[in-house]
């Protein structure tokens, strides 16, 4: 198979694949124009080709991708799987679990056309950018709604311990938390889902491009998600205090509203920090760096 060849076959399986699957592409990216938990999603296919063009190895890899030898079995393995999923995706009732299951179908089937055309090797290369894929593929209502609550109680007690460290009077039950003048609920809106999954998202970007080893950038994602959580928690104790320490127009105010950019800003500076350390383990470990190449 020629380079001409292999490319117009991976373009004529692309656009093969969005006509099949356009409604439900069209209905992922609606929900992530109008739900805050799914606004990660118009950023992935920008960072994912961002990430192929800007990396070094993988530019290298391109010009190289055309003598790599297409994995033919394992290509179409893949399109065979994604074909089964869409048409298994066609008999669930419930819309948004179709629509989850049809766009896990769609990021498989372009895995395999990149392996069908270009070959493993190309895939290997490219394994983070086309992995990374995957987080356009919405979270059913279900794992959506279980995360939230989970961001609602830890987002909660993480608060509560600000509060105990500051010496604050406080009482937690469930997500309601009560200190003198003030009772707090932390209501689904208060879960920051939007802006620790952006969060989290952009650590794994920072990770990929600014670490080496794999187990760095698994320990710095790892630490990104309690981090997300303490972010918020401390979200709800600084409003507090400021409300009503200072003015209880903070309860209601921009700060409150608006905030989230300050905190997601301040937690972002945390993960370089993170980063920083990391990279001066690394530098200490040459062979060590190395070898995870």
């Amino acid at each position: 198979m020629d380079a001409r060849t292999q490319i117009r076959l991976f373009i004529s399986l692309c656009a093969f694949s969005l006509l099949m699957c356009w409604t439900p592409l069209l209905t992922t990216f609606r929900l992530a124009l109008t739900d805050d938990a799914y606004t990660h999603i118009l950023l992935i296919l920008p960072l994912s080709t961002a990430l192929i063009f800007s990396d070094p190895k993988c530019r290298d890899s391109l010009s190289r991708s055309f003598i790599h030898r297409p994995s033919l079995g394992f290509g179409i393995s893949l399109l065979v799987l994604s074909l089964v999923i869409i048409c298994s995706a066609r008999w669930i009732v419930n819309v948004p679990d179709r629509v989850s299951l049809t766009m896990l179908a769609l990021v498989i089937w372009w895995l395999g056309a990149v392996i069908l055309c270009f070959g493993i090797e190309t895939f290997k290369t490219f394994l983070f950018p086309l992995c990374f894929l995957f987080l356009v593929v919405p979270l059913p209502p279900f794992a959506l709604s279980r995360i939230i609550e989970v961001l609602q109680q830890q987002s909660a007690v993480a608060a509560r311990i600000l509060f105990q460290v500051a010496q604050v009077p406080v009482t937690q039950n469930g997500i309601m938390l009560s200190i003198p003048g003030l009772d707090i609920e932390v209501a689904q809106e208060c879960s920051s889902i939007r802006s620790s999954t952006i969060l989290i998202v952009t650590t794994m970007v920072l990770a990929y491009l600014l670490l080496r080893s794999w187990w760095r950038r698994a320990v710095l994602i790892a630490i990104a998600i309690p981090l997300s959580i303490v972010k918020n928690g401390f979200r709800i104790f600084v409003i507090a205090e400021l409300g009503t320490r200072v003015d209880s127009g903070f309860l209601t105010g921009s700060l409150h509203r608006k905030g989230g950019i300050i905190f997601f800003t301040l937690s972002l500076v945390l993960v370089s920090v993170l980063i920083f350390a990391l990279r001066r383990t690394e530098l200490s470990a040459p062979g060590e760096v190395l070898n995870s190449r």
